[in-house]
C-alpha cells in the first residue's frame, strides 16, 4: 500500500511529488498519458508571474509569490532554462492607468518585491518596439520565462530518483473509500494508498466526482500562440502584458527560455478538454490584439502554432482541500499555476501533515539534476566529452545544434523520451526554424536504435500517433 497517490503528473502533480519525495513516503504517481507534461504543463505562456494579479488574501496570490520566490534557486538547481526578464503591464488609457495602479497596490500588499510604475519615455528606452500608444507601465522585475515542460519533468525526475513509482499510461477509472485507505481502479490495475491527491488539470472535476459529490466545475479554456524563430526573440526583453480583463491576461508578447519570441494566448471555453487544435480566426485575432504592443513582429517567422487548455473552474481562488477523509484536491488550477506549483507542492505537504501523515525527512534525498546542453558549454568542457563519447561530436539537429550524444541521454534518462516529441522536450531536437524536417527521421532511428524496436513502433507523441507504415 503506498502512503500517497498522486493522480496526474502535469506540473502540479510532478511538484507535489518532489516536495513529498523528501520525505519517508511510500508515493504512487499516476499519469494516463504517455509522459509527463502532456496537458496545460506544456502549451502555456511559460511565464514565472510576479504575482500582482491574483487578489489579496487568496490561496492564489499567497502560492503564486511564493512560487516565484522559490523558482530561480529551483530551476537552477535542477538545470532547468530560467531566465528572471521581468514583465511590464502597459497603458493605453488613462482607464487603464488606474488599472495597472491597481495592480501595483494589489501587488504590494500580496508581498511583490520592487514594483514600480514607469513612465512614457523610460518605458520606451528600456522597450524600443513598444507602440507609441503605450503610455506608462507596472513594473516587475523578477517575473521570468522558463522551459515549463523541463520544469515539470526536472521536479517528477528527482522524486522518481528518490522512490516515487511514476505510472505512465494508467488511466484512473474509478475510486473506492475503504476503512482507512482508497482503492484507486485504473485500466493497468488498482492501487491502494491511504491518500489520494486529485491534480488532474482539466479532469480534475471528473476524479472528484469519483470520490465525493460535485462541488467544482472545470471550465476548460483553450488558448492559441504563435511561436517566431530566434531572430525575432530579441525583439523584446521582457514579457509585455496587456491590462488584464475578465477573460484573463490578455495577449501577450514576450521572448521565450529558448530564445525565440511568444504571442498569445486567446481565451475561448471550449467543450472538449482535449482539443488543441488552432484557428486560422482565433490566430488572426491574436495577431491584431498583439499590435496594440508592437507593430514590429514579422508573423513570416512563425515556426510553429499550438493550443493549450487551461483548468479554469467556477471558482475564483484555487481549490486546495480535503474533499473527503484521505482525499485531497489541489483542483482549477489555472494561470499562475506553473509559477505556484513549487509552493503548491509545499502547502499540500503541509496539509498532509496536519492531517496525521508522519512526514520524516530521509536521511538520503538526492535533489542534484544535470543536464548536458552541448553547445552552451565552453569549447575545452566540449572536447573532454566528445573525447569521453564521440556521440556528441555529432549534431543531429542543426537548427539547436543538438548532439546525439544528448538525444541518447534522453532516451536512458531517469523519466526516457520514448517518443519523437519526447525526445523534442528533453533536449530541443526538432524545436529550432525547420521543426525537426531535418533531424527528425534520425530522431526516428536513434530511437529505434536505443529501444530495441522497429521504426514503425516510434511515436510521434501520444499514443497512436505513429511516425511510419513503413520502415525507412
Amino acid at each position: 500500500m503506498f502512503d500517497v497517490l498522486i493522480i496526474g503528473c502535469g506540473v502540479v502533480g510532478a511538484a507535489t511529488a518532489y516536495a513529498l519525495s523528501k520525505y519517508q513516503v511510500k508515493i504512487a504517481l499516476i499519469e494516463k498519458e504517455n509522459d509527463v507534461a502532456l496537458g496545460a504543463s506544456r502549451a502555456n505562456s511559460a511565464i514565472i508571474h510576479a504575482g500582482f494579479d491574483p487578489e489579496e488574501g487568496t490561496l492564489m496570490a499567497k502560492l503564486n509569490v511564493k512560487g516565484c520566490r522559490m523558482a530561480k534557486d529551483l530551476c537552477r538547481k535542477l538545470s532547468v532554462p530560467y531566465r528572471e526578464n521581468g514583465s511590464l503591464v502597459l497603458s493605453f488609457s488613462p482607464e487603464e492607468d488606474r488599472t495597472i495602479e491597481k495592480l501595483c497596490q494589489r501587488g504590494l500588499k500580496n508581498g511583490v518585491p520592487d514594483l514600480r510604475i514607469v513612465e512614457k519615455e523610460e518605458l520606451h528606452q528600456m522597450e524600443p518596439a513598444l507602440s507609441e500608444g503605450a503610455c506608462r507601465a507596472l513594473y516587475a522585475p523578477h517575473s521570468g520565462i522558463v522551459s515549463p515542460w523541463d520544469y515539470t519533468l526536472a521536479m517528477a525526475e528527482v522524486a522518481v530518483k528518490n522512490g516515487t513509482e511514476l505510472h505512465l499510461s494508467t488511466k484512473v477509472i474509478g475510486l473506492e473509500k475503504l476503512s482507512d485507505s482508497w482503492m484507486v481502479h485504473t485500466d493497468r490495475g488498482d492501487f491502494e494508498s491511504r491518500y489520494v491527491l486529485n491534480c488532474a488539470g482539466v479532469h480534475s472535476a471528473e476524479m472528484h466526482n469519483l470520490a465525493a459529490e460535485p462541488d467544482f466545475r472545470i471550465i476548460p479554456c483553450r488558448g492559441q500562440y504563435y511561436v517566431l524563430d530566434k531572430c525575432e526573440g530579441a525583439l523584446c526583453t521582457r514579457t509585455l502584458f496587456q491590462c488584464p480583463s475578465a477573460l484573463g491576461k490578455g495577449v501577450l508578447v514576450s521572448p521565450t527560455a529558448d530564445g525565440n519570441l511568444i504571442v498569445g494566448p486567446d481565451a475561448v471555453n471550449i467543450e472538449d478538454s482535449e482539443d488543441t487544435s488552432t484557428t486560422a480566426e482565433q490566430l488572426a485575432f491574436i495577431r491584431r490584439a498583439a499590435e496594440k504592443t508592437t507593430d514590429k513582429i514579422n508573423y513570416r517567422n512563425s515556426i510553429r502554432n499550438f493550443a493549450g487548455v487551461r483548468a479554469n473552474s467556477d471558482r475564483k481562488d484555487f481549490i486546495i482541500s480535503f474533499a473527503e477523509k484521505g482525499f485531497l484536491d489541489i483542483a482549477g488550477i489555472k494561470s499562475p499555476g506553473l509559477t505556484a506549483a513549487p509552493a503548491i507542492g509545499e502547502y499540500a505537504a503541509e496539509l498532509l501533515e496536519k492531517d496525521g501523515l508522519n512526514l520524516t525527512p530521509k536521511e538520503h534525498y538526492d535533489d542534484r539534476r544535470k543536464v548536458v546542453r552541448f553547445k552552451e558549454l565552453p569549447p575545452e568542457e566540449k572536447n573532454r566529452l566528445i573525447r569521453e563519447n564521440p556521440l556528441y561530436g555529432r549534431i543531429i539537429c542543426r537548427c539547436e545544434t543538438v548532439t546525439e550524444g544528448e538525444i541518447v541521454d534522453a532516451i536512458h534518462s531517469v523519466i526516457p523520451a520514448t517518443t519523437v516529441d519526447g525526445v523534442k522536450r528533453r533536449c530541443s531536437a526538432g524545436m529550432g526554424r525547420c521543426q525537426g524536417g531535418f533531424c527528425g527521421p534520425r530522431v526516428v532511428d536513434i530511437l529505434a536504435r536505443e529501444l530495441g524496436v522497429e521504426q514503425t513502433q516510434i511515436l510521434k507523441d501520444k499514443d497512436g500517433s505513429y511516425m511510419l507504415d513503413s520502415k525507412l
